[in-house]
């Protein structure tokens, strides 16, 4: 075998080896501590991908949505400081905390801080509070990057202080400093998940935005960037949820997360071209210059969000629980590119014929 195809072999035995390790205890914990879990916001992009996970492990998912998906969901009519999950916590072992206001429709804008103080924080410490009067000891809190802040040329690591520099960012340090305070001295356990970028099938908002660009092979004057970005693959978040909620060593930790596969955005986009089948159209022009044209555009946020550095490190949680990310970025990019294409084959049938083969 040649080194270059023992390379990726061997670190695809080494994270098999490593998860049936780290699960061997967790497998025990669900089975001789109960089964039921929570999960809120089950019929957002991430809950609706992590529920089957937990169920193929042994857990009985109560799922918990403002939508009624179905007769066997919990319903929350309001999530506020006076919402009431009583009803929905009693009898479970754990509870994966989901729900969130990420964005705000333009009537709120002007209302930000309260209405994501109102969700994101005033919502979820009602909901520890019951957590803990349920008696359910484990309390997965699933977070944010934002919570550090908006990038820097350095990783974002656990032990920095928090500097949130929006309205969802502080929304959600309230509600982290809320939890550890409910937790402490009571008998729930409580895991905090700060995630950078989110992909995978059924994505949404800027990352659907930079596929369907990729898709059209549109002319992009970003190959003069060199960024660096921490992203997360839905198959690698809902694995570490899983560790999370089941191994021991995980409580009282605040944890990043991520594919541990840093990437420039030419860089990705290169890859996610590769992985649709399309041809990246990358052109260069001075960030400067780019700066100029993008605040006329985009606008200045966009454009640092698309183009400065976001970085995490996230070797505290493969430290701690020996999780390793299942998947490889190239690999998760391909799931979703699969979900995508599919998706606009659906709609479009005349133009599958365009795309180039995967020889892979």
């Amino acid at each position: 075998m040649s080194d270059d195809v023992a390379g990726p072999e061997l670190i695809k035995h080494f994270r098999r080896r490593m998860r049936e390790l780290s699960g061997i205890q967790s497998r025990n914990i669900v089975q001789e501590n109960g089964r039921t879990v929570l999960v809120t916001g089950a019929a957002g992009f991430i809950g609706r991908a992590l529920c089957p996970v937990l169920e193929r492990r042994g857990w009985r998912v109560r799922k918990s949505s403002t939508s009624q998906m179905g007769p066997d969901w919990l319903r929350l009519d309001s999530r506020g400081g006076d919402t009431d999950w009583s009803g929905h916590v009693t009898g479970c072992r754990a509870v994966v905390h989901l729900a969130a206001r990420v964005h705000l429709p333009r009537a709120e804008g002007s209302d930000s801080e309260r209405v994501f103080q109102e969700v994101n924080a005033e919502a979820t410490l009602q909901l520890g509070r019951a957590a803990v009067a349920a008696g359910v000891s484990r309390f997965a809190f699933i977070s944010s990057v934002k919570v550090n802040g908006e990038g820097r040329e350095a990783p974002y690591r656990e032990d920095d202080a928090p500097a949130p520099e929006d309205a969802y960012g502080r929304s959600k340090w309230a509600a982290e400093k809320g939890l550890m305070e409910i937790a402490r001295g009571s008998g729930m356990e409580l895991v905090i998940l700060r995630l950078p970028l989110v992909y995978g099938p059924q994505v949404r908002a800027n990352f659907l935005r930079m596929m369907q660009w990729v898709d059209r092979e549109i002319p992009l004057p970003l190959a003069a960037i060199e960024n660096r970005r921490s992203l997360l693959g839905i198959e690698n978040l809902t694995d570490a949820v899983a560790a999370c909620l089941e191994n021991p060593r995980a409580a009282g930790h605040t944890f990043f997360i991520s594919d541990q596969q840093d990437v420039s955005t030419p860089d990705l986009l290169r890859r996610l071209a590769g992985a649709m089948g399309r041809r990246s159209r990358l052109w260069w022009m001075p960030e400067a210059a780019l700066r100029f044209a993008a605040s006329a555009s985009i606008g200045s946020h966009a454009f640092q969000r698309l183009t400065g550095s976001l970085t995490v490190d996230s070797n505290l949680i493969s430290r701690e629980l020996g999780w390793i990310p299942p998947h490889s970025l190239d690999e998760g990019l391909k799931i979703t590119a699969r979900w995508f294409n599919d998706r606009s084959s659906a709609r479009h049938p005349a133009q599958t014929s365009s795309r180039l083969e995967d020889p892979t």
